[in-house]
């Protein structure tokens, strides 16, 4: 949520921070805006609502100076609707030298702007935003140290923020502070960047420093200083992001999502690269912060996570279940901290986020490390909070995902659960050794597997398009194949707006088969037949069910199964792999289905409406 880039140094200020907001769309948005300090000395700003087009046009319209510092921003609208006034920057003091960005909630903002109504202050929004400006400037006014009064403040604001200022009577610095909401810095030659993530400079810079919780950072040309809000200096670590910006643009596809849905292959590669032996063993060093004895002690699991990350969790469960003989339960992170888990030292808490900023699960990973439960990040994010909060990190390599719905950085994380069931597994000897390592080399076969699923993928294209009338889509699915039910229903719902809902197959006589008429649509994930305590004959009853009611029925089935063509208007075969792994098969092409039924019904695939990327508040 909410895209923030800063600058200073010797670039054009102004394509410094388009660009920047571009690469931060995927993030989600309804207004944005820039200020800069022009070489005349005079702060101008521009903001538009809707969609960064708009304030191009305005630029275009209402030329703004030449300039060297400055900030933009892509507004996710909380306080106020989406309009030109709601809009960032916002202005401070009478004088409206201050400009403001502000990514978060500012919880306290009622008193706070009760304070400043009384003191005479004029507001021209109606967001919480506007109140940190103007009590920036008043503070400003009253000390004449600019650095002295926005600490001052940010230390009064209760929530979650990330806040970056310029003022125009000092235009050789760059303002920001940071509590839970994202903020990194761009390190370069003579200039230095702010975003809210890397994607905002990695045209510019590899070289970037994550900003801790309750810090503050003075940006200027040839200097990066952080404080915590207490004034104490902070030696920052500095990181090498690993992927460029071409990496984050479409490259001819016809979405982010689609070259995302192509990328899968790579990205189970790149997770699977350097943990997983030629011979199936795993290899897990970057975990070494949790020992073998408290491997060995743990007695529970918990796996926090929202959205699609929840989904991943839900296979990992089976996976570490299965293998080490853990009980693991999956979580949704919002509801985890506020019913009060049992959590102790033999209590691992695995949380899975794609951006590592999610706000619902680092409180829930906070508040398990308060109860003295180690904690463990499944993270796609360089230096991202999760990451830097946790007792150790699985790194997917899934590189940028731009598109809002989740594809390849899904499958990573499915990936990254099933190197941690298998270590586990062999740290506690839960499973024969020979076994785990049949499963480790079924496992390399995965990528090659991936690219042959999207290979054959023309066939579900052709059916989303087909189906691009359907009113609503049903998904079942039995052990591995419910959450990936749960997750295809979630995709549909996500792109294309219509209703959708995944079951565990098993639920129908319970109540959902009172869903089904002539003609419903309904995709079925169907288990191998091949393993000797298979659900496959009945995910097979299931179907009959549902077609004797008249079902449409789409099976995604093994390569090999010869039986549910019978039973089933369309198959799509995915190749043949443990049982287990095959959530990574199934998943691929019910992500291709919503992209085309999506794309069919004319919708923006990769910022759906009402949507953002990373949710970072709660």
């Amino acid at each position: 949520m909410c895209g923030i880039v800063g600058y200073i140094g010797p670039k054009a200020t102004l394509d410094v921070l388009i660009g920047g907001l571009r690469r931060l769309e995927y993030r989600g948005y309804d207004s944005a805006g820039v200020s800069v300090i022009g070489e005349d000395g005079r702060l101008e700003t521009r903001k538009k609502a809707g969609k960064l087009a708009n304030l191009v046009a305005e630029i275009e319209q209402h030329p703004l100076p030449a300039s060297h510092i400055g900030i933009g921003h892509t507004r996710w609208a909380t306080h106020g609707a989406a309009t030109d006034g709601n809009a960032h920057p916002h202005l401070g003091g009478g004088d409206s030298k201050l400009a403001l960005i502000h990514n978060g909630i500012i919880e306290n903002f009622a008193e706070l702007k009760a304070e400043l109504l009384a003191a005479g202050t004029q507001f021209a929004s109606e967001t919480d935003t506007e109140v940190a400006a103007h009590l920036i400037a008043a503070a400003y006014e009253k000390s004449g140290n600019l650095e002295q009064a926005f600490a001052s403040v940010v230390r009064r604001l209760h929530g979650a923020f990330t806040i970056l200022i310029v003022h125009q009577d000092h235009p050789d610095v760059v303002l920001a502070a940071r509590r839970n909401a994202p903020l990194v810095v761009g390190l370069g030659d003579g200039e230095n960047f702010l975003g809210s993530d890397v994607a905002a400079f990695v045209e510019h810079t590899k070289r970037a420093i994550s900003v801790g919780q309750d810090q503050i950072v003075t940006l200027r040309r040839g200097s990066v200083e952080i404080r915590t809000f207490d004034g104490a200096e902070v030696v920052p670590d500095e990181f090498t992001v690993d992927w460029d910006a071409s990496a984050a643009s479409r490259g001819g596809w016809s979405s982010f999502m689609a070259k995302e849905i192509a990328d899968q292959p790579t990205a189970v590669a790149d997770t699977l690269m350097g943990r997983l032996a030629s011979d199936g063993s795993v290899q897990l060093s970057e975990i070494d912060g949790l020992s073998h004895d408290a491997i060995k002690s743990l007695q529970r699991i918990y796996i926090v996570a929202c959205g699609t990350a929840s989904y991943a969790g839900d296979i990992a469960k089976y996976a570490i279940e299965k293998w080490s003989r853990i009980p693991v339960q999956v979580e949704l992170a919002h509801e985890f901290r506020y019913r009060e888990p049992v959590l102790n030292e033999h209590t691992l808490v695995v949380a899975i986020s794609q951006s590592g900023e999610t706000a619902d699960t680092l409180t829930a990973t906070r508040y398990a490390a308060e109860q003295g439960a180690p904690v463990l990040a499944i993270c796609n994010t360089q230096g991202a909070t999760l990451a830097r909060e946790s007792d150790a990190v699985i790194y997917t390599h899934a590189g940028p995902e731009v598109a809002v719905a989740s594809t390849k950085a899904l499958t990573a994380q499915i990936t990254a659960g099933y190197l941690l069931g298998l270590f586990l597994a062999s740290v506690r000897g839960a499973t024969p050794a020979a076994e785990l390592r049949t499963i480790g080399l079924d496992l390399l076969k995965m990528p090659g597997r991936v690219a042959e699923v999207i290979k054959s993928s023309k066939n579900v294209e052709a059916l989303g398009m087909a189906m691009s009338d359907a009113k609503s889509v049903l998904f079942l699915g039995r052990n591995v194949g419910f959450p990936v039910a749960m997750e295809g229903a979630l995709k549909l719902k996500e792109l294309a707006y219509i209703h959708a809902e995944g079951f565990a197959a098993g639920e129908l006589k319970h109540g959902p088969i009172a869903l089904i008429e002539e003609g419903q649509p309904v995709i079925v994930i169907v288990p191998s037949p091949r393993d000797a305590d298979s659900l496959h004959p009945k995910v097979i009853s299931n179907i009959q069910e549902i077609r004797a009611r008249g079902a449409k029925v789409i099976a995604i089935a093994e390569e090999g199964d010869t039986q549910v063509a019978a039973y089933a208007e369309h198959v799509v075969h995915v190749p043949q792999s443990v049982s287990v792994l095959a959530a990574i098969l199934t998943v691929i092409p019910l992500q291709v289905f919503a992209l085309s039924l999506a794309t069919a019904l004319g919708r923006d695939v990769d910022q759906p409406r009402n949507l953002a990327k990373s949710v970072t508040v709660e």
